[in-house]
């Protein structure tokens, strides 16, 4: 079988075309196309086009859309609420009213707003890009990504703050749901309740008539119409988007995660044994006439004819590369994940335990009722996964990074017809994006770097083309994926 390095076949010069219609239209094949990127970058690589300041306006329209949702969940937090009628004799509206609260409407917003702002730089502009960079990578690209992951940091958590304030503040006024201390706070005219009686039914045991809010008597309105803003609760809704996003964006950038087996993995019943790699080792020369123990077979120096003389019979150099290679891709099950520390897992979930707190001090400082703080917790906690998950990889497969940025082409509009808005649509041609800092000069498709390069799709095949100019005579070829497969 070859090697994993081989080189992929891809169509030669000389592939037959698709033959040209009655139009006299010809088709460009993909070797033509191939050859094109290939003159491209002998010319000095792909040429970038002009324009980035597109994608920065388009990431800057994100922050005009944020704030301007901000602004509309001011206006509706500021309306006066529908007021529900209610029985002066419900026992679930005739809590206190707490003066004090335990977080006042301006801690909350610096727990749930403020902290995670400082945390997510501090773990932007310190930990990222992390220990994966390469020597001698200039200060100016890591300090680019550094601000990258930072805007794209900032940029989720202001979507998620700011859909939850939007969704909560517009559900508060719209239900106009009395709060637990709604009697404490109404100071009824007890003397003249006939005239404000607008439904029930009353009966001998106990009074069971509805009256309007036009029965209290409240002279501070703004306290009165607070009175009627319980569901759903705004310091559960922004305390879960603003803390469980920075708990998200925690586990993201230290690779916190429950261990799981990556999807397409080779697992089979010898990768459960104690030593798999041997159990491998014996099945492999066992089956060419070699030694059925692993401790049988001697670790002398190869035989003249390049390969090892075992007791059962000798292998060429060819088959005991396969053999190690094979060992060294298929490790056991129990090593392809490990739980992280425990204490990076307690810094995780401080941020989410303090929203949780924030939460339940709304019970007992009786401002609302159970299912409004639960409903309001289930608002933040959806804004903060969709904002989190629209911005950055998934945690347990992105390796901490957010999305990269929009491609030019495409960096306010995509059409029907496109799968990404991270490539650049040019003649037939798929650019990637990649970031703007990793294309520096044509030197960049030199070393191992893909980005900047052209993507062909070849007779839709979906390869890529990782054509340089070190490469002799103009091949092109693609590069084939790492495998696992025991069988290469």
């Amino acid at each position: 079988m070859p090697d994993d390095s081989e080189d992929l076949l891809i169509p030669p010069a000389h592939a037959r075309s698709i033959s040209p219609s009655h139009t006299g239209y010809t088709p460009p094949t993909s070797t033509t196309l191939m050859m094109d990127d290939l003159r491209h970058i002998r010319a000095g690589g792909p040429k970038r086009k002009r324009g980035g300041w597109v994608v920065v306006v388009s990431y800057v329209f994100d922050w005009v859309i944020i704030a301007v949702a901000g602004v509309i969940g001011y206006i509706f937090g500021a309306k006066t609420p529908n007021k529900r009628p209610f029985s002066l004799y419900d026992p679930n509206i005739s809590f206190p009213f707490t003066v004090k609260e335990t977080v006042p409407v301006w801690l909350a917003a610096c727990i749930s707003v403020i902290a995670p702002i400082f945390f997510i730089a501090v773990i932007s502009l310190v930990f990222v890009p992390g220990t994966t960079v390469p020597r001698g990578t200039p200060k100016a690209l890591i300090w680019k990504r550094k601000l990258w992951e930072l805007h794209i940091g900032w940029l989720g958590l202001a979507l998620s703050i700011a859909s939850a304030w939007l969704i909560t503040n517009g559900m508060k006024n719209l239900y106009g749901k009395p709060r637990p201390d709604l009697l404490s706070r109404c100071q009824p005219d007890l003397a003249n309740v006939a005239k404000y009686i607008v439904g029930g039914y009353a009966n001998s045991s106990m009074n069971g008539h509805l009256v309007s809010a036009n029965i209290c008597m409240n002279p501070d309105k703004a306290k009165l119409d607070d009175g009627f803003r319980s569901y759903p609760s705004g310091h559960s809704s922004s305390a879960a988007a603003g803390l469980i996003y920075l708990s998200l964006f925690i586990a993201s950038k230290f690779a916190i995660t429950i261990p799981f087996l990556a999807s397409g993995t080779n697992v089979d019943a010898a990768s459960f044994s104690a030593f798999p790699s041997r159990t491998r080792h014996n099945t492999a020369t066992s089956a060419m006439g070699g030694p059925e123990s692993y401790e049988m077979a001697p670790r002398g120096p190869a035989s003249s004819g390049g390969g090892r003389t075992y007791t059962g019979g000798s292998i060429g150099a060819a088959e005991e590369k396969r053999l190690a290679r094979h060992t060294r891709a298929v490790a056991a099950v129990r090593l392809q994940a490990a739980a992280p520390p425990l204490y990076l897992l307690l810094i995780c979930i401080i941020p989410w335990f303090a929203s949780i707190f924030i939460a339940s001090s709304r019970w007992f400082d009786f401002r609302h009722h159970g299912f409004d703080i639960l409903f309001g917790y289930l608002i933040g906690l959806i804004c903060a996964f969709f904002s989190f998950r629209y911005y950055h990889l998934p945690i347990s497969q992105g390796a901490g990074w957010a999305w990269g940025p929009r491609s030019r082409d495409k960096a306010f509009w995509a059409g029907v017809g496109s799968y990404s808005y991270s490539t650049d649509h040019n003649v037939g041609e798929y650019y990637r994006a990649g970031d703007e800092e990793e294309a520096l000069s044509p030197d960049s498709l030199d070393h191992g770097s893909s980005y900047g390069r052209p993507v062909v799709r070849a007779n839709g095949t979906g390869l890529e083309s990782n054509v340089g100019p070190d490469q002799p005579g103009g091949i092109i070829t693609g590069r084939k994926p790492p495998s696992l497969d025991v069988d290469q």
